[in-house]
């Protein structure tokens, strides 16, 4: 791990700093106590919600090390990758569930989302206050209400009962509260998204040249996300429809295209993307910092060779796949090798997401300090041509251009495909779930041998044909944790590696613990 990773973030636990929230009725659940906001002028909204968009794309808890350990390394389809030594505590907490009370990715995951949420408040305390009625700035209220509800929505999935404040804070000690109940942050949830499916634009084309920036279609994903968390099936089921009714969206025809993040865009904002974190680098980027606006989440899944000037030193080698995700997965289906990545082999060139490279033997690869691992995540596999455009190549290990794709059109698709098989619609089922086998297969028909048509035969065979896809479709994305909690399969498939009933929940740091003067409350099992 990068020591400067480590630099900063870990001091920033901060109940009292973090914790200014505010309510969704009228942007704020009642007013404000008696703190101001100096200096309000025109465009202040708008740059606190570029704030958020910022912190999305830099803040670990959000974009590489931590947010991989919670939604990734912790599932049977992928391990922490690196080196042994390069962050060792990572394989006992999140490969084999000993989990932590007081440790920097954790503490940092928490205190990210809720420094995200601080910032909405801030974004709609200003907008109140202002007393904002233009399109503009409704649409602004849009995206803080989204962000605010996407972390929300990551602290209920991990943590279970956390602290809600529903109010601007007016003094440090106005933040001290106590944990409120899952099914009250899931109900802010609710509220906050409300607002955002009203003022949110239907595609970002409302806000001009800006890709990437929230959409109607991206809070009703949210939303049916969080439905599906609940088991609302009927809620799933109408705001999957929302989605897919709007038009906007398609699934892209090639399941390779979805990952290209080469010179040409192709793959960035693509038809099948609802909302993706934004990357961009222009020429000679690595040496100019004025053209490098990246992220760390290509880098720290890269292919990592050691040794400057080393062809594959692509970055920092973490979540890699596992044996299991390999030996499960059908090798009929073009999915895995475009998922896959394989040391000692050929990349598979363009039909398979490669770029006509063969990387080096498994052994090379722990030449002059590198980490010998067989399989690599295909879906941020850095272009040849963007690092010699960009500059980042070789000992420099980054590939800081590439996007996270964080909702896509699938996840809807396969999102209504489970809830009308919960809800008896077999026939809805195994439409919907056709229409991703079908791309998954290169878009052959019905009559196609390879990843063929699954009928309907009954509920239960439907649920496992469902969840089978779930995984090959989305694998190293940082969906199976959660979805195998929510099917109640984490204990039988995750329990040889470590994790019990309790780990579906994630203990709350203790410095946030300590900083509350114990008001905040430990969940019950840790």
């Amino acid at each position: 791990m990068k020591k400067y990773m480590k630099k900063g973030w870990v001091a920033l636990l901060v109940l009292p700093i973090m914790m200014i929230m505010a309510g969704c009725t009228k942007f704020l659940d009642r007013k404000p106590l008696t703190a101001t906001l100096d200096d309000l002028h025109q465009g202040t909204l708008e740059s606190q919600v570029y704030g958020m968009y910022f912190t999305l794309r830099t803040s670990a808890g959000f974009s590489t090390l931590p947010w991989l350990d919670f939604h990734s390394i912790r599932d049977d389809d992928a391990e922490k990758g690196s080196s042994l030594t390069d962050g060792a505590e990572v394989v006992s907490e999140f490969d084999h569930f000993n989990y932590s009370k007081d440790d920097w990715a954790p503490n940092t995951y928490w205190n990210d989302h809720y420094t995200m949420i601080n910032q909405a408040n801030k974004a709609l305390y200003t907008a109140q206050s202002q007393n904002v009625t233009d399109d503009a700035s409704l649409r602004n209220v849009g995206e803080a209400c989204f962000f605010r509800a996407y972390a929300y929505f990551e602290l209920v999935k991990t943590y279970g009962d956390v602290p809600l404040i529903n109010y601007l804070v007016s003094k440090p000690s106005d933040a001290i509260r106590p944990k409120s109940p899952a099914s009250a942050i899931y109900a802010f949830i609710d509220s906050n998204l409300t607002v955002a499916v009203k003022y949110l634009p239907l595609t970002s084309a409302a806000y001009g040249n800006y890709p990437g920036r929230l959409t109607r279609g991206a809070a009703n994903t949210l939303w049916a996300q969080t439905y599906l968390f609940r088991q609302n099936w009927a809620k799933v089921i109408s705001t999957c429809n929302e989605v897919i009714s709007s038009g906007v969206y398609s699934l892209t025809p090639k399941f390779t295209d979805i990952w290209k993040d080469g010179l040409n865009g192709a793959g960035k904002n693509g038809p099948e993307s609802i909302w993706e974190m934004q990357a961009n680098d222009g020429q000679n980027a690595q040496s100019n910092s004025a053209a490098d606006n990246g992220t760390f989440w290509g880098t720290c899944q890269n292919v990592r060779q050691g040794g400057a000037g080393l062809e594959w030193n692509l970055g920092w080698g973490w979540n890699t796949p596992t044996q299991n995700l390999i030996d499960a997965w059908d090798s009929t289906d073009p999915r895995k090798p475009a998922t896959i990545l394989y040391s000692g082999q050929y990349d598979g060139g363009p039909d398979q997401g490669g770029y006509g490279a063969t990387l080096p033997p498994y052994d090379a690869l722990e030449a002059n300090g590198g980490i010998a691992r067989k399989y690599w995540n295909k879906k941020v596999y850095s272009d040849p041509a963007m690092r010699q455009f960009t500059g980042f190549i070789n000992n420099n290990g980054q590939a800081p251009w590439i996007n996270h794709r964080i909702l896509r059109y699938a996840d809807v698709v396969l999102m209504l495909a489970e809830a009308a098989n919960e809800s008896g619609d077999g026939a809805t089922a195994a439409a919907n779930l056709e229409k991703i086998r079908n791309r998954a297969s290169g878009n052959l028909g019905p009559a196609r041998t390879i990843v063929p048509v699954v009928p309907f035969v009954s509920q239960a065979q439907m649920r496992t044909a469902i969840k089978n896809e779930r995984r090959f479709e989305f694998a190293m994305e940082g969906y199976r944790f959660y979805d195998l909690v929510r099917w109640n399969d984490a204990l039988s498939t995750l329990g040889p590696l470590g994790y019990t009933n309790r780990c579906r929940f994630y203990p709350i740091p203790q410095k946030a613990i300590d900083l509350s003067g114990g008001v905040l409350k430990q969940n019950p099992e840790w």
